[in-house]
């Protein structure tokens, strides 16, 4: 049940925005976002007494350029937000691979036990994918109409995610490890 109502909670805001530009466009839809964000965070941070770091940090995100968006009556900024947390999210993925920290584990270490080459590979994975999705949404908010971009937002973004994360159980099958005693078990390469 916790599960459900926090994928409620992040795909709320988005279904907002979606109905709204449905109703009155885009200026009203990016008001609306920013509004749900801000009663979404809170409202996960009061049921499950944490605050995920993607949703946060695409939140503030939203907040920012939701806010450029309607004080300059300017929709780029919006359509560029997931653009620019995609590579950021990827840009931080790297840096740390660059410097030796598993962030990746840092961030779902609680619900994997991988060993290091897994870890590394799901984070490479993880960063490729990040920057299609950047590229996807420059792609499609370039060429596509306002509304197109939107749906391709809620019934594109959503299920190429999913779909991504499934494609990873190989993977995370391959290098998952039962506990301390078999660390090095998840390491090797067959």
């Amino acid at each position: 049940m916790a599960q459900l109502l926090k994928f409620l909670l992040e795909l709320g805001p988005l279904v907002v925005f979606f109905i709204a530009n449905g109703q009155w466009g885009i200026m009203i839809a990016t008001a609306a976002f920013m509004a749900a964000t801000a009663i979404a965070l809170p409202a996960s941070w009061i049921i499950t007494r944490r605050l995920p770091v993607m949703p946060l940090v695409s939140g503030a995100f939203i907040l920012a350029f939701g806010g450029l968006t309607l004080a300059l009556a300017d929709d780029t900024f919006i359509k560029l937000k997931p653009t620019i947390v995609n590579l950021l999210f990827a840009a931080i993925l790297a840096g740390g691979q660059a410097l030796g920290l598993p962030l990746l584990q840092k961030l779902l270490g609680a619900v994997l036990s991988l060993g290091e080459r897994g870890w590394r590979l799901l984070t490479w994975r993880w960063i490729g994918f990040f920057i299609v999705l950047a590229a996807l949404n420059e792609i499609v908010w370039r060429t596509q109409t306002t509304e197109v971009w939107i749906q391709f937002k809620l019934f594109a973004i959503m299920p190429l995610t999913l779909a991504f994360s499934l494609a990873q159980l190989p993977l995370i099958n391959r290098y998952q490890v039962a506990g301390e005693s078999a660390g090095r078990a998840g390491d090797r390469d067959s």
